[in-house]
């Protein structure tokens, strides 16, 4: 088996990348774990990264489950990033239950980008919805914004599919590990994000590859949380009132981000979230240039 993980020189504390890989994995072993709990137990340890909280035994043990999980789906080569020991977006703190540990595979450095804007909404759209994401995501790209989307059916592959045909650049924040694709359709595209762009995940391999699909679905609206995080703000192209999207706009408000939501969602009588989240500080938007206006545009240097 050859699973490389990538490493770089660790500005803060040294850690063994493999130690915790286990770690993170073993702890998501533990009965009730979830983001909120993992979240809780690093609270109340500040510093602490995941192998502080478990054996070096149990660690080692989850590292090969883990790294025989990913070999069987033909993962040879990625990385992960802790917090606390090396090049991990400080903004990502910013969430409910900050992430301590994620999984990557492509360009680490596109996080770095100056100006990282997320693109979401349905799974469903319209015609005129994906007319709509298209359009927006071209406008973007022209202005030199990166397209962060979450890998998803609908506005999600819209934006990412179009931000690559534009030569932009692209990052997927998925709903599974990296070694699993959802939708399945979706196979190519997430390895060429994977290969090219960058795909993130905080999705234990492990956990997931032992829970059905009714409870691994609750990664999903975690996962936006995290987008919303890494980005200045999130656009709304289009949500229907029980969509996952809202989790994004509700941690986008609450991070203190941008929120922009396209005035096509306001004309549809059947929503009531546009007026909602309005009230709380979300920004309706009918052109292009009123999302410019709130964000500016990048320097051209």
């Amino acid at each position: 088996m050859s699973v490389a993980i990538a490493t770089e020189e660790f500005t803060t504390r040294p850690i063994s990348p493999l130690l915790e890989l286990g770690a993170y994995e073993a702890l998501w072993k533990q009965k009730g774990a979830s983001f909120k709990s993992i979240a809780d137990l690093f609270r109340k340890k500040i510093g602490a990264i995941p192998s502080d909280f478990v054996t070096e035994g149990e660690a080692q043990k989850h590292a090969q489950l883990t790294l025989k999980l990913l070999a069987k789906a033909g993962i040879e080569k990625f990385g992960i990033r802790v917090h606390g020991a090396g090049e991990y977006p400080e903004r990502l703190r910013d969430a409910w239950h900050p992430i301590e540990m994620l999984y990557y595979q492509g360009w680490w450095d596109l996080v770095n980008h100056p100006r990282l804007v997320a693109i979401v909404g349905t799974r469903n759209p319209s015609d005129e919805g994906i007319r709509r994401a298209r359009k927006l995501v071209n406008l973007l790209v022209k202005d030199q914004f990166g397209i962060v989307s979450g890998l998803a059916k609908g506005i999600d592959t819209i934006a990412h599919t179009t931000a690559i045909g534009a030569k932009g650049i692209t990052i997927a924040v998925i709903g599974t590990p990296i070694n699993t694709t959802y939708p399945p359709e979706n196979v190519e595209l997430q390895k060429k994000i994977a290969e090219e762009f960058l795909l993130i995940s905080q999705i234990p391999v492990f956990r997931y590859s032992q829970q059905t699909y009714k409870g691994n679905r609750l990664f999903f609206p975690e996962r936006n949380i995290t987008m919303s995080a890494l980005t200045e703000a999130t656009i709304i192209v289009e949500a229907g009132e029980t969509s996952g999207t809202l989790t994004q706009a509700r941690a986008a408000l609450a991070q203190k981000r941008k929120l922009f939501i396209l005035d096509s969602c306001f004309k549809n009588p059947a929503l009531t979230w546009p007026k909602r989240f309005q009230e709380q500080g979300a920004i309706r938007v009918s052109e292009y240039e009123d999302i410019k206006a709130h964000l500016g545009t990048p320097s051209k240097d």
